[in-house]
């Protein structure tokens, strides 16, 4: 079986070049690639993961961690990431870090234990101190989060404008008494969607209290559970913005088993546009997450600024309104 010394020596050049050539990188000629790869060819010689290590002393290999390994939000994530890489001959190593500072912590120590080259973090516990501190010790590129002091590895949504245009559009169809259903307090995207929600409603002119916003967990209980507090308190609202279609899908159940007809008796829109927003009855009205595309630009850079030494960009990235069936105007119109 071939070996990288033979094909190093047969096309004239150091095991290091052989390597970089196998890795993609562009410190090599273009004459001198091809003079690799025809060595390689005529050797048939296959690449293993040892030998294109070899430069940079790299491990090829990625570390991710999410907070959670199921549900409609993160597979499409890590599918996202996972697809990227491999398309550049990477790997990646992903674990669940389930929301807990000390689990994304143990988690980051084991994928560095691996040696990974880099790290891509979906992280709910770590603090903007903890991120500083560790992308000092090696490249940590962040998805759905923003710091400004690490704008360049930043991925992330506009989820403040998502929760204003929902919120913007039930006022447009003529809603005036609408509430929001929000998830968890600690999160950033839940914070953003509910100022959002407020900045549509003041620039309206309409008024809401703290009881109109209802912070539970982004799911279908926690859908639920924003419904019945909001009925619990007597409020009157004939529209809800659920800050994910999870939590607009508990909505629905909601009404279906209050005798409500959505979108007659009311009005719901979600946040995310998962595929199950399609199939419920009636279709959701939602906001776009662009959670695979963000996932695989944060891919892109990481593997651009990790093995090609190019200056890593952050994104932005603008959501858009999705409409369906689950909005109309008020029943008093």
């Amino acid at each position: 079986m071939p070996t990288i010394k033979e094909v190093s020596e047969l096309a004239g050049v150091s095991l290091a070049t052989v390597s970089r050539v196998m890795n993609g990188s562009d410190r090599v000629r273009a004459e001198t690639k091809a003079r690799v790869k025809a060595a390689m060819e005529e050797l048939g010689y296959t690449p293993n993961s040892a030998a294109q290590s070899l430069a940079g002393n790299r491990s090829n290999t990625l570390g991710m961690v999410v907070s959670w390994l199921d549900g409609p939000f993160y597979g499409p994530v890590m599918s996202g990431v996972e697809e990227e890489l491999r398309r550049h001959n990477r790997h990646v190593i992903i674990g669940a870090g389930h929301g807990d500072i000390d689990q994304e912590r143990e988690v980051i120590n084991y994928l560095r234990a691996r040696k990974v080259d880099g790290l891509i973090l979906l992280t709910e516990g770590l603090h903007e101190e903890d991120l500083l501190a560790l992308s000092k010790e090696l490249p940590i590129y962040l998805i759905n989060q923003h710091f400004e002091k690490l704008e360049d590895r930043n991925m992330w949504l506009d989820n403040e404008y998502g929760g204003y245009a929902a919120t913007r559009y039930l006022i447009e169809q003529g809603h005036e008494q609408i509430v929001c259903a929000a998830g968890q307090k600690y999160k950033q995207d839940a914070r953003e969607r509910v100022a959002g929600y407020k900045r549509a409603m003041k620039e309206a002119g309409l008024t809401y209290s703290a009881k109109h916003i209802c912070h539970t967990v982004f799911d279908l209980q926690g859908g639920l559970t924003a419904m019945r507090s909001f009925d619990e308190e007597r409020l009157d609202f004939t529209a809800v913005f659920a800050g994910s279609d999870e939590m607009a899908i508990g909505a629905l159940e909601w009404a279906r088993a209050k005798g409500l007809s959505v979108p007659k008796d009311l009005s719901v829109i979600g946040f995310d546009n998962q595929l199950m927003a399609q199939y419920v009855s009636p279709k959701l009205t939602t906001i776009d997450f662009p959670a695979f595309d963000m996932a695989k630009a944060c891919a892109r850079s990481a593997i651009q600024e990790i093995y090609h030494k190019q200056k890593a960009s952050g994104l932005k990235f603008t959501p858009s309104l999705v409409i369906r069936d689950s909005v109309a105007p008020p029943p008093s119109r």
